[in-house]
């Protein structure tokens, strides 16, 4: 990269941070930093929460994961990624469910209110987890485009990112991050357009759009996975579940429906960069948008820099501000049997502080971004029947552990290549993830109805909390 092209590059990034501290607002109260309310308490509009619902959840990372299905399967590849993506109405009409229906506040006091505080700490440990990855698994995907692993420029890149994004956090926590993700979103779709605009012209258009075999040995195994995970999936982010109880429950409902539907439409769109790659035999090299824009020249792979960052922007400060309501407001809530108050607003900047720190340490150290998940989609299969069948109980921990931790067991037995082959549906790259997570669901669902039937065979109804 000459001097030039290097100074467009650094003089984004510094531009980005700096604008992006100016221009958030500052919290003057607790409620404003956790729960993202203005100086007189009034919730977050409608769009601008739709706003940040959509773009808080097109991680750096997975809108990479898209584009590099969209080399390996074609549109199969980036339908089924795009395919996560419908989570966010299923999320929003269960949350909804729960706060019309239970008066919750939070999953964790709902989940404690149907399952006992343990169900509701071991909820938090999975969650917590996620938040961690997420930090140095998008700073990652920035300093990728300023150099390689182990060059000085990478480290750099991250870290500075890093800074910028704590900075604008701290000065304002959940309401700043949401006002800058209105203007991370607007970023990310005109570059994205503009990506297209080199793309589109270079390739037929019937091909872009057809190329790909819907079989379960060509990614479509992929899909049937996506179609099972979006009723377990979201709930283990709190970048996203936070975001369900910041405004009323008609509103919520709304912005997660429609924030949804457009990032479905927007994540299948990247992932055409990716077709592009496999129809020019651009070799993907684990990352489809750097090598498609590095094909295409500087222009393009500037374009494909600036959506990664805004991208890894909008999830890295949504993270920052979802650790520190986890810690500082959650946890203590759970383990003191605090009432519902809100801690000062610096208690949770130490943990912004801490996990910025903290969560690059796997970065540095040279950690295979693909490994980024260690709570997957599959170890979490077990929060779909909890959250789609609460209405069966009043009162069952049984009901969550039993489901929860067969989850959790079922995605490690898949990680360390303990599951039978004989679960396998298809013979295609995902076969063993698919059938782990279909029997595994109907495994899960027998594990939280079996405490209920038993209530039930013994001549009992579900006993309430306080029974």
């Amino acid at each position: 990269m000459s001097f030039a092209e290097a100074s467009l590059f650094w003089g984004f990034l510094l531009v980005y941070g700096v604008v992006m501290y100016a221009l958030s607002p500052r919290s003057r109260n607790a409620a404003s930093f956790y729960k993202g309310a203005d100086d007189r308490g009034n919730p977050v509009s409608q769009w601008s929460l739709t706003a940040s619902i959509f773009i808080s959840w097109i991680f750096a990372k997975s809108v990479t994961n898209a584009a590099n299905l969209g080399a390996a399967y074609g549109v199969v590849g980036g339908l089924a990624y795009a395919t996560y993506w419908l989570s966010i109405p299923v999320a929003g009409y269960i949350i909804y469910l729960i706060r019309t229906q239970t008066g919750a506040s939070s999953l964790q006091e709902f989940l404690t209110s149907r399952f006992g505080r343990l169900a509701a700490v071991s909820f938090a440990a999975a969650i917590l987890i996620r938040l961690y990855n997420e930090v140095w698994s998008n700073t990652a995907v920035v300093g990728g485009y300023f150099g390689l692993p182990g060059d000085t420029a990478y480290y750099t890149a991250a870290l500075l990112f890093t800074a910028f994004t704590l900075a604008y956090s701290l000065k304002g926590g959940l309401r700043s991050s949401i006002f800058t993700d209105v203007i991370q979103a607007i970023l990310f779709v005109f570059f994205v357009a503009a990506v297209l605009f080199l793309i589109i012209p270079a390739n037929d258009t019937g091909a872009l759009l057809t190329t790909g075999d819907f079989r379960l040995d060509a990614g479509a195994d992929l899909l049937l996975v996506a179609g099972l995970q979006i009723f377990s999936y979201p709930f283990h982010d709190p970048v996203l579940t936070d975001r369900g109880f910041v405004n009323k429950e008609k509103t919520m409902l709304k912005s997660f429906v429609v924030a949804g539907l457009l990032g479905f439409v927007a994540v299948f769109i990247f992932s055409l960069v990716g077709v592009h790659a496999r129809l020019h035999d651009i070799a993907a090299n684990g990352n489809a948008p750097a090598a498609v824009g590095a094909a295409l020249g500087v222009t393009a792979l500037f374009f494909m820099s600036v959506v990664m960052m805004t991208s890894a922007g909008s999830t890295l400060d949504s993270t920052f501000t979802s650790l520190s309501k986890s810690i500082a407001v959650d946890l203590p809530q759970l383990v003191r049997r605090t009432a519902n108050r809100l801690p000062n607003m610096r208690v949770g900047a130490v943990v912004m502080v801490a996990f910025a720190i903290l969560g690059n340490l796997p970065m540095l150290a040279g950690t295979d971004i693909l490994k980024a998940t260690t709570v997957s989609g599959t170890m979490v299969m077990g929060l779909a029947p909890v959250f789609l069948f609460y209405g069966f109980t009043r009162w069952s921990p049984w009901s969550f552990h039993l489901s929860f931790w067969t989850g959790i067991a079922l995605g490690l037995g898949l990680a360390l290549g303990l599951i039978p082959d004989s679960w396998a549906i298809g013979n295609g790259q995902y076969a063993a993830l698919l059938g782990v997570n279909a029997w595994g669901i109907l495994i899960c669902t027998a594990g939280f109805f079996l405490p209920i039937l038993g209530q039930r065979l013994l001549g009992r109804r579900p006993a309430s909390r306080e029974a």
